[in-house]
């Protein structure tokens, strides 16, 4: 019997484990998920919890109930993987062998990467929401702040889902102005990049947001350190900006048995081709989700679309034929933009960002580039579409290619 061996039970595992399964045949395949937490949480909520939109217990459930019958769950930290001997060892010492293997184990956010961001000041007046602990903590800060600066910052790219932190300045803005506190608060939006995003026709459509919402734009900040004493963030080339309250988006890095087994780049994500999402190292390793370095976003749609082209080419491969279901790098997000709107972005590895409906050409009914409350409620529906469509591996009504139909190029000209 051939083995697989999925190494982290998340969104990219759980949506393997349960395509693959339907896929490869029970009596020939032993297919065997290993995660170190029995809890499954819907990460893309935890941006809400912070507002009082969510509660902590609206975005946990248990891993097993997402894993189709005939799947193995294996509770357990990984230690390394030895992909000389095909064998991955736990923290416990045992191991457990595989033919081919799946690493899915994503990326986290490393505060103790920055010099002075761990410190005093820690989960005081420096929080995230990258985590569910810190935004459960970041929430219950925010309920009591009684305003003052407000600095949002990001280390540096990549990192898990880029619009998050945008997402949280507009939500913040609207917050702060329902509470009757806005002209209380200073808002400055700190980021390693040029501009307020990744790509740069979003860039200038999300900067002119944070003008509109009188937030500042501090860009080309590399962070050297953070001064917790001062309650200062420092940049390599000395500029210093104070805060107040600061919410920081960490250096984010894969998993580290990735790097012990000699597996991953300088942040521990897997080398693939972008395409296939084959090991460049090895024929038999897969990289799925924010487990690999593939030039696009880190985000649940990437993981989504790359999937529906994985799992053809995957049972292909294992039967000596080529991969020809190619990954373009497609991403599409919501970007909630507070007082009941949102905005899609629809992107791959060569195409910005456009304007446009989506997924119907001329009909949407989102619309893309530009704030509509279909797209806020779009993103609000999306935790049932996480639990019930996307996770259980079902088919979804959208090609996973990105498509340039409904896109309107020449706006991007004017």
């Amino acid at each position: 019997m051939k083995r697989l061996l999925i190494l982290g039970g998340g969104t990219a595992g759980t949506m393997a484990a349960n395509r693959l399964r339907r896929r490869l045949s029970p009596t020939e395949w032993r297919i065997t998920v290993v995660d170190q937490s029995e809890a499954h949480y819907y990460q893309p909520g935890q941006l809400f919890i912070p507002f009082g939109i969510y509660r902590p217990s609206d975005l946990v459930k248990p891993r097993r109930r997402f894993l189709p019958e005939g799947v193995d769950l294996v509770i357990a930290e990984i230690e390394r993987v030895v992909p000389e001997d095909n064998k991955v060892v736990l923290a416990d010492e045992s191991e457990l062998g595989y033919d081919y293997l799946i690493i899915a184990t994503g990326t986290s956010p490393r505060p103790q990467e920055t010099p002075g961001l761990a410190g005093a000041e820690w989960q005081q007046s420096i929080h995230e929401f990258y985590t569910f602990e810190g935004a459960s903590l970041l929430g219950e800060k925010i309920a009591r702040w009684d305003g003052g600066r407000l600095v949002i910052h990001i280390v540096d790219m990549p990192i898990k889902c880029p619009v998050a932190p945008l997402e949280f300045t507009f939500l913040a803005d609207a917050y702060f102005a329902e509470q009757g506190m806005r002209d209380r608060v200073e808002m400055i939006f700190v980021t390693p990049l040029d501009g307020a995003f990744t790509r740069p026709v979003a860039s200038r459509h999300l900067g002119a947001m944070l003008e509109e919402r009188k937030v500042a734009l501090e860009t080309d900040f590399m962070v050297e350190r953070v001064d917790p004493e001062k309650k200062r963030l420092v940049s390599y080339d000395e500029r210093e900006i104070p805060f107040d309250l600061l919410v920081t988006v960490p250096l984010n890095m894969g998993a580290d048995y990735v790097a012990r087994s000699g597996l991953g780049d300088e942040l521990n994500y897997v080398p693939v081709d972008p395409q296939t999402l084959l090991s460049k190292a090895h024929d038999n390793i897969f990289a799925l989700g924010d487990a690999s370095d593939i030039p696009t976003s880190k985000a649940g749609s990437v993981a989504h679309f790359s999937l529906e082209l994985f799992e053809e080419n995957f049972v292909q491969y294992v039967r000596g034929r080529p991969m020809i279901q190619l990954f373009d790098g497609h991403a599409n997000c919501f970007i909630e933009s507070g007082r009941g709107k949102g905005l899609l972005i629809d992107f791959n590895y060569d195409t910005e960002p456009l304007p446009g409906k989506y997924p119907l050409p001329g009909l949407g009914p989102f619309t893309l580039l530009r704030e509509s409350e279909a797209n806020h409620w779009g993103k609000m529906l999306f935790r049932w579409v996480y639990w019930n469509l996307l996770l259980p591996g079902k088919e979804m009504p959208l090609e996973p290619l990105m498509s340039m139909a409904g896109k309107e190029v020449e706006a991007t000209v004017r």
